[in-house]
């Protein structure tokens, strides 16, 4: 489990780098305010994949406990 974590954690971080330089429509949404939805949308989002993915994971070992008896 803390591999995955780990993974998860340096996607993040590469993908903070690759969003580093601001264009001009992010001016735009900063002074509007709808930057932050952005933001929200952008952390969900992966967020959710993942805590889809430990379900998964802890749904499909319940399973296979419940069949090696």
């Amino acid at each position: 489990m803390i591999k995955y974590i780990s993974a998860f954690a340096l996607l993040l971080l590469s993908a903070a780098q690759t969003f580093a330089q601001e264009p001009e429509m992010a001016d735009k949404l900063r002074a509007d305010g709808k930057i932050y939805v952005v933001v929200v949308v952008l952390a969900t989002t992966p967020a959710g994949i993942f805590g889809y993915l430990v379900y998964n994971h802890r749904k499909m070992t319940r399973i296979e406990k419940e069949n090696d008896r």
